[in-house]
């Protein structure tokens, strides 16, 4: 096994319970993959809190966001024409729903441990582009701004979504910044050759496959100059799709992003790739093995069990403490080291 990661003994840190429902008649299924940052002395996360409505026997709600409001979708089980054999998603008739509706939701720490779930300020999708929900945001400190970047779900499919904020009150919301099917975009918190850019993750289903790519941009808002980073590997445990995780990390070696992978059995791990610092689609060394796969029973059994999945992390010398979603359903932390990272890496 190659795991180096060092678990927190009182995992997971924040589960469903702890997070009071944003609407009556809901119920929070589900704690994901919190972006964190630090802000007046402390450690907060934004997590992706995912909700759905109580189940009656027989039927299966969803929820969707409609001008604002919560409307609940109800479908018989029975029903030929459904398809809820995923535990994320129902077709019915052709159109797709996902099972819960995701808001973003912070919480805060003085010791990085315990952490106080703040309930009266979430963050909720606005428009027909974020009618299914937002989700997984990632945070960047750049220039003094903090830059959010999340999933936007609708029945039009899913893309990248930005925010800012200085103060974690009042919100700018610049729409979706990169048009889907894409997801997992991490910013990288300085410019490289006087450009912002960022590590995104485009679908391909029919030529190519789900792999990280590197985009550029002159204000944030509008990227180009594409380029592909980095794609699966056959018979390895980053087979099927990999993502970026949060902020690529600036050492003395490169450029270091924890990224997620999955094989086809839909188990995901986390790796590493060093990136050249003047050049970040140029990988310079990759993990052959995950640095963490999940091992412990939280990781293993869920709402969507075999998963590792983290968008957030905070830095301070070589060590890493990555905040996690473990199978779906809690949030977990763990530390690693960026110097074993890197002496874990193959060139």
């Amino acid at each position: 096994m190659a795991d180096i990661a060092k678990r927190f003994k009182n995992n997971p840190i924040l589960v469903p319970a702890a997070v009071r429902a944003s609407h009556a008649g809901l119920k929070v299924e589900c704690l994901l993959n919190p972006g964190a940052f630090e802000y007046k002395g402390r450690i907060w996360l934004l997590m992706r809190v995912a909700e759905r409505p109580e189940q009656k026997e027989g039927r299966i709600s969803v929820p969707v966001m409609d001008n604002g409001e919560i409307r609940i979708l109800e479908f018989d089980k029975a029903d030929p024409h459904l398809n809820c054999s995923d535990p994320r998603v129902i077709i019915y008739k052709g159109h797709g729903y996902l099972t819960t509706l995701s808001h973003l939701r912070l919480a805060h720490s003085k010791d990085g441990n315990n952490f106080t779930v703040v309930d009266d300020k979430p963050l909720f999708g606005e428009g027909s582009l974020e009618s299914y929900g937002i989700e997984d945001c990632r945070i960047a400190g750049i220039e003094g701004k903090y830059y959010l970047t999340y999933t936007a779900v609708s029945n039009y499919g899913y893309g990248v979504g930005l925010m800012s904020t200085s103060d974690w009150t009042d919100f700018n919301r610049y729409g979706m910044i990169i048009s889907g099917p894409n997801k997992d975009c991490a910013l990288f918190e300085e410019k490289i050759n006087g450009r912002y850019c960022c590590l995104h993750r485009p679908n391909m289903t029919v030529i190519g496959g789900n792999y990280i790519w590197l985009a550029e941009s002159n204000d944030l808002q509008y990227w180009g100059r594409h380029k592909c980073v980095a794609g699966t590997r056959d018979g390895m445990w980053d087979s099927e799709r990999i993502g970026a995780g949060a902020s690529p990390i600036k050492t003395n070696k490169g450029w270091l992003e924890i990224y997620h992978g999955a094989d086809k059995n839909n188990r995901y791990c986390l790796g590493a790739l060093l990136l050249d610092l003047n050049d970040p689609s140029n990988v310079i060394a990759r993990s052959e093995k995950p640095i963490m796969e999940p091992i412990t029973d939280y990781e293993k059994n869920g709402f969507f069990g075999n998963v590792i999945f983290t968008n957030g992390h905070i830095v301070k010398g070589d060590a890493i403490t990555i905040y996690y979603g473990a199978s779906d359903k809690v949030i977990c932390k763990a530390e690693l080291s960026i110097n074993d990272i890197l002496d874990s890496l193959k060139i």
